[in-house]
């Protein structure tokens, strides 16, 4: 395979085909609920915003209910 010419083609090529990081198994479902602030703010940045899958290691179901719960968390006020 041949490289890509610019160096932009090459930073977005390997932007784009890199490695998922390892699943995480530690974080329980059931766990995950909006009055429990503490857990929910593990998977925010500290300006709030909520960290992608690629970054945080979670199935794709487990990351909706994740950010479903922030959301909610938020609208009582319990988050920022």
């Amino acid at each position: 395979m041949t490289e890509p010419k610019t160096v932009e083609r090459r930073i977005r090529f390997r932007k784009s085909n890199r490695k998922m990081t390892t699943r995480r198994h530690d974080i329980p479902a059931a766990e995950v609920h909006f009055l429990n602030p503490d857990l929910l703010s593990k998977f925010t940045s500290e300006t709030g915003k909520i960290l992608p899958r690629r970054v945080t290691g979670v199935s794709a179901k487990l990351h909706r209910k994740i950010t479903r719960q922030i959301k909610r968390s938020r609208a009582v006020n319990l988050m920022h």
